[in-house]
């Protein structure tokens, strides 16, 4: 790990160190894009939105998992920066286990509250049995949803980001043939993608238990500890900016779900549910390259190394700025194409969702800089700045512009809400990290 992060930064080594997180990202999206295309081919529409309706559930716990990550991840990289290994190991078990704990007491409450769940996410009639059938067998599995996510990061900060890379493909790949397995072959519909999608996590949270469990020359190893409640309520407030958005995005989903059933219905659910997949995608690779630069700046933080930091913020910038131009073009250019691979056998639906893509890309221009510039403070062990960004953004200006918009604009006014809330959010993203300059000398 020391030799790996401690070198000096070029846009490439930058770039290369960036790229597994960023792939992993992409096909830890994948997973539910999969099931997306399988269940509306070959179950429905009403289907696809029944999974749309109760995902949320999934994303609290994916939620939780981030902040343990993130927040874990800027402590176990500030103690190998500062030479601490032993302190960095019982920091990492700690985290591996308040993950397992937490995630089997979202097991038993969703699996006590199905119905309940369900109608309060927005399930109507209609929807419900397949809203139960999705939940109750997804949930089975949220233990290796989370260590799953917890250990993506993990293995990041362990210097071994190709081997978390390889785990995401050959699960994304489980994923892939199960959903033809059990929903096109042995027609178990919405279930079938939940088992599917289960079973390929299952595989990728096994592996790295077992490579933490074991190797005495590894970075960072399982072992004994002793439970520390000051650490793991660090960690909880320093990824505290992860858990708020994705948090918050599962609430926006609820309400995006509910003023879409009001303005258009059944359609504009699936509609969301489409630009949600394509931007599982687009998102997903700044996502990846603020997992993948985190622990190069937590580390270079830690040991002091100011020239570094500095140049680790101006060459991240650029590259976000870059990235986020190129990936609006590319994605309001193929925005029929995307919409196609789920909508094809309805030209109206299939109108609606390539018009709603290519309003809602403009967010991408400007995303990227605030999901940067969140993870940064994260990175930098401060979670307050890191948590405002993420809760104004994700929360407060969305809901703001969620509400507001659709009465000025109509239905146009929902996809634009995006676009608003991140703008606002760029503001103040941007006041931050002037305002925090020459605290960091970055």
């Amino acid at each position: 790990m020391g030799k790996s992060l401690n070198r000096r930064i070029t846009p490439w080594s930058l770039l290369s160190f960036a790229a597994p997180s960023i792939i992993m990202m992409v096909f830890m999206s994948l997973y539910t894009i999969v099931d997306g295309i399988f269940v509306s081919r070959f179950v429905g529409s009403n289907a696809l939105s029944s999974l749309n309706i109760v995902y949320p559930v999934v994303n609290v716990a994916i939620a939780i998992a981030m902040m343990l990550a993130s927040g874990g991840n800027a402590i176990i990289s500030k103690y190998l920066g500062e030479g601490n290994k032993k302190r960095a190991c019982e920091s990492l078990t700690q985290f591996v286990t308040v993950c397992i704990l937490v995630s089997l007491v979202i097991v038993v409450i969703s699996q006590m509250f199905l119905t309940e769940i369900s109608r309060l996410l927005g399930s109507n009639e209609v929807l419900l049995a397949d809203c139960k059938s999705y939940l109750g067998m997804v949930s089975l599995f949220i233990p290796a949803c989370m260590l799953q996510t917890l250990f993506q990061m993990y293995l990041v900060t362990a210097g071994r980001p190709t081997m978390g890379l390889l785990l995401m493909i050959g699960a994304g790949i489980v994923n892939a043939v199960l959903d033809y397995v059990l929903i096109v072959i042995c027609d178990m519909g919405v279930a079938g993608a939940a088992l599917a999608t289960g079973i390929s996590q299952f595989v990728g949270s096994v592996i790295p238990i077992i490579y933490f469990a074991g190797g005495k020359n590894n970075v960072l190893k399982l072992t004994k500890c002793c439970f520390n409640k000051d650490i793991i309520i660090k960690t909880c407030i320093n990824g505290s900016s992860e858990m708020v958005t994705n948090m918050s995005m599962s609430l926006v989903n609820i309400l995006y779900n509910m003023q879409l059933m009001k303005y258009i219905g059944t359609n504009g659910v699936v509609a969301y549910g489409i630009i949600m997949y394509v931007g599982f995608i687009f998102v997903g690779t700044y996502m990846g390259y603020a997992v993948g630069s985190a622990p190069v700046i937590s580390y270079h933080y830690g040991a002091g190394n100011k020239d570094e930091l500095k140049n680790l913020f101006k060459r991240s910038l650029t590259i976000i700025i870059v990235s986020s131009v190129v990936m609006t073009l590319i994605a309001e250019i193929i925005a029929g194409y995307l919409a196609g691979i789920f909508v094809s056998y309805d030209n109206n639906l299939l109108e609606l969702t390539t018009e709603a893509i290519r309003i809602y890309a403009v967010s991408y221009l400007i995303s990227g800089i605030n999901i940067f510039a969140s993870s940064f403070f994260t990175a930098l062990n401060n979670g307050v700045v890191s948590a405002v960004i993420s809760f104004m953004r994700m929360f407060v200006f969305q809901i703001v512009m969620i509400l507001l918009l659709p009465v000025v604009l109509g239905i146009s006014g929902i996809w634009t809400a995006v676009i608003a809330a991140e703008v606002l959010s760029v503001v103040i993203s941007v006041l931050f990290l002037v305002k925090n300059r020459k605290k960091y000398s970055y």
